[in-house]
């Protein structure tokens, strides 16, 4: 049995990532490490977690607990400041490490060349043992245009996620107040995401998201300009996939079906007027988007069933 420790477990993705973990047949949490709840039991946040659990720690603590993976659930600057030990796992939840230099992320934590990487493991399989887990807006664009570089030269993605997409921390922008009854785009043109995307995809795109009032559940429509076959690409690479599936012709993606869950669907579809492809993307905010993400990629560094403590309902349509 393989041992985890989440660091900022009283977050959104925290908690997620130990839902997780609790129904994981090999990957036991050892240790919850929160600065505000340290000393409190594991049900503090969530009465339905039994006894079984230990209580919070702080964070410092939980990073020394010697667990074999470290889930980092913290923000970005914390993330960069993190100093974890020499010989674990550390799958990074944060935009933290996203966009750095592999080489100088491996510096901060006094990596080998090589030990840090990207890990979204349907398109760009981790290596190493310093892992940088996706955002969720990358994600959803990613798996619907990450076949695609080399027949396309740019994109526009329109996106839309979750209230639970801007974490716990109070904003005016994320009261029920503003949110509810609303739909408004947010960061225009300016979104982290947007060079995290165009890294990865090696051409540029233009981003917009917006908040949808739902608490969970992220919807991408992506449209591009090509000759090539996009339904014959997507269903290629995914062909394999127990977490990403191609939808067949005329079916549209729903977040009803991926809320919840950690798996994608994925719509092709073709503009009658323009020509333009279309590729739609869902998934969970939470899930594919983040902690489940996070564990998929802590499964292949630590050489486990690659969706073990995973939530696959909703692939089947």
């Amino acid at each position: 049995m393989a041992t985890a420790a989440i660091i900022g477990t009283a977050g959104y993705v925290g908690q997620e990532t130990l839902d997780r973990l609790l129904a994981h047949p090999s990957l036991e949490p050892i240790a919850l490490g929160s600065d505000s709840l340290a000393g409190r039991p594991a049900g503090a946040p969530d009465p339905r977690l039994n006894g079984s659990l230990p209580p919070f720690v702080p964070k410092a603590e939980a990073a020394a607990s010697g667990a074999d993976v470290l889930f980092l659930c913290l923000d970005h600057a914390e993330a960069i400041a993190f100093s974890p030990p020499a010989d674990a796992v550390v799958v990074d939840l944060s935009g933290g490490h996203r966009l750095v230099d592999p080489a100088q992320a491996e510096a901060w934590y006094g990596a080998a060349p090589g030990a840090w990487s990207y890990g979204l493991p349907e398109l760009y399989p981790a290596h190493g043992r310093l892992i940088a887990n996706p955002g969720c807006y990358a994600t959803a664009a990613l798996l619907a245009l990450g076949p695609l570089a080399g027949v396309v030269d740019g994109a526009v993605i329109d996106a839309k996620s979750g209230m639970t997409g801007a974490g716990k921390s109070l904003k005016a922008s994320s009261h029920a107040g503003f949110v509810l009854e609303n739909f408004s785009p947010y960061a225009v043109g300016a979104h982290r995401h947007a060079p995290e995307i165009g890294q990865q995809l090696g051409f540029p795109v233009c981003f917009v998201p917006h908040l949808l009032p739902v608490r969970r559940g992220l919807l991408a429509t992506c449209y591009v300009t090509t000759d090539a076959d996009v339904r014959g690409l997507l269903e290629a690479a995914y062909a394999t996939s127990e977490l990403v599936r191609v939808l067949p012709e005329g079916v549209t993606p729903e977040l009803s079906r991926v809320q919840s869950t950690d798996t994608a669907e994925l719509g092709v579809f073709t503009d009658g007027a323009t020509g333009t492809a279309i590729v739609i993307c869902a998934l969970d905010n939470l899930g594919k988007g983040a902690a489940g993400q996070a564990v998929q990629n802590a499964n292949l560094a630590l050489g486990l069933d690659e969706t073990a403590g995973l939530r696959l309902a909703g692939v089947t349509v």
